[in-house]
């Protein structure tokens, strides 16, 4: 395997073909930790995170002497590699990424190690690491029923709205849309236009409509994770996915149905489409990669809401150690180091990283001058919706088990409305019925 060496839209994108690894450095000096000379291995999926944190693996060691190597796979590879490793109890790796969607599904089986064995112990980590620092939001899904904690967030992918050409809206005498209806009439008022179109998303559907089905005042499952009836045949569901899916198809770039995040960003960067409602880290680059074309005229806000009020959509991946690791201590040092206040703020500072976890970093003046773009402070924007997401109640339906394979019937149907195979009653229904008959094949009971 090679070191991992990639641009930042590269990185973004994912790291295709296969496992990338992060080999460890030499030793530079004498080590502290009761761990020098051991050697812990690491997975993750493809995000900046991992990447400008590598640059920093020399000092970890010559501070505490332990080498570290890391796995970085393209995320669909990572999570079935990872599924099947924890699920088979494996010792390959002592730190891991949980990954949003499946933090119900690992941390619920007892496969994830609980953290909170370090974080209480004084004479392991001091009080200064101050694990209530990072926002209670992006733990929530982190932690089980009994308020144990068995990961540490890496990335709150908070979800906003931005406007590569925010000046067509301007000269259209319009606003950014706040309301799913604004949407609509900001669209209908700039699509074409300076052969813009005036929306874009990547194909990952389970992700981008969710938002507005609950704006709409709908849900996922009924009352997810006490009861897992899907509830995608009802009123608000089929006229939000018909909404969604007609945005697509009449506002969207040719060929958005297909596009991955990659292309998504391409579009926006490019000046070919205008809106996207999305995480952090892939607004950023508007206005800071030095290819963009729309850094002059990009503005951000927050996701258009309905009736039922905003859901921003929030996916807190974080840091955890496999239940089978024999090096648990010396992933604890890891942890504990990658994810301090002080490597974060330098994360930030040095590479601009947008989506820390830790309050104290986001309200600091660093953080704040990173995150103003264009003139505008996105970093307020970014810490709303953090707060907005409260106990993380609106987003339990992403961590049960069972969602990757609804995800998957959300997808189709979405797909199957947009290209005009199936009209959203029909695509709905089927969806909720594939849902059902997914959930009991897991052996997932529907109800409470």
């Amino acid at each position: 395997m090679q070191r991992l060496s990639v641009t930042r839209r590269r990185m973004l994108a994912g790291v295709a073909g296969g496992a990338a690894l992060l080999p460890a450095p030499a030793v530079l000096g004498k080590a502290t930790s009761k761990y020098a000379g051991t050697t812990i291995r690491g997975a993750a999926f493809s995000l900046p995170f991992h990447q400008y944190l590598s640059t920093y693996f020399p000092e970890f060691e010559k501070e505490t002497g332990i080498k570290v190597a890391f796995d970085i796979e393209a995320f669909p590879i990572y999570n079935q590699r990872m599924d099947l490793e924890l699920s088979t109890g494996g010792s390959s790796y002592d730190v891991i990424i949980v990954t949003f969607i499946y933090q119900g599904k690992w941390i619920g089986a007892g496969w994830v190690t609980d953290l909170d064995e370090f974080t209480k112990d004084p004479n392991v980590t001091p009080a200064s690491w101050d694990p209530v620092d990072f926002v209670p939001g992006v733990e929530a899904s982190m932690r089980d029923a009994k308020g144990h904690t068995y990961a540490y967030g890496v990335e709150a992918g908070a979800m906003l709205l931005y406007a590569g050409r925010a000046d067509l809206i301007d000269r259209a005498g319009l606003a950014l849309p706040t309301t799913m209806d604004e949407v609509l009439k900001v669209c209908a008022a700039v699509h074409g236009k300076a052969g813009v179109a005036a929306w874009t998303a990547d194909k990952l559907h389970h992700w981008n409509w969710p938002p507005y089905l609950e704006a709409s005042g709908g849900r996922v499952f009924r009352d997810a994770p006490k009861d897992l009836m899907p509830l995608l045949d009802t009123p608000p569901a089929v006229a939000s996915a018909a909404w969604y899916a007609g945005l697509l198809k009449t506002y969207g770039p040719p060929g958005v149905l297909s596009f991955t995040d990659d292309q998504a960003l391409h579009s926006q960067l490019s000046g070919r489409a205008n809106m996207r409602t999305n995480s952090i880290t892939w607004g950023l680059p508007l206005a800071k990669d030095p290819s963009s074309t729309v850094a002059k005229t990009v503005r951000y806000g927050m996701v258009p809401g309905g009736p039922a009020g905003d859901f921003p959509g929030v996916a807190c991946h974080g840091f955890g150690i496999p239940k089978g690791s024999k090096k648990k201590g010396a992933a604890w040092e890891f942890i504990k180091w990658a994810l301090s206040k002080e490597m974060l703020l330098r994360v930030v500072k040095e590479h601009g990283y947008p989506s820390v976890c830790r309050r104290s970093v986001i309200e600091s003046e660093v953080f704040k001058e990173t995150l103003t773009l264009n003139g505008q402070d996105v970093a307020a924007l970014y810490l709303k919706v953090l707060d907005q997401l409260g106990d993380g109640a609106y987003m339990r339906y992403r961590t049960v088990p069972v969602f990757p394979a609804v995800g998957d019937k959300i997808n189709r149907a979405i797909d199957a409305i947009a290209t005009g195979q199936q009209t959203a009653p029909v695509a709905m229904k089927e969806a909720e019925a594939q849902a059902i008959e997914a959930i009991r094949m897991g052996g997932y009971k529907i109800g409470r």
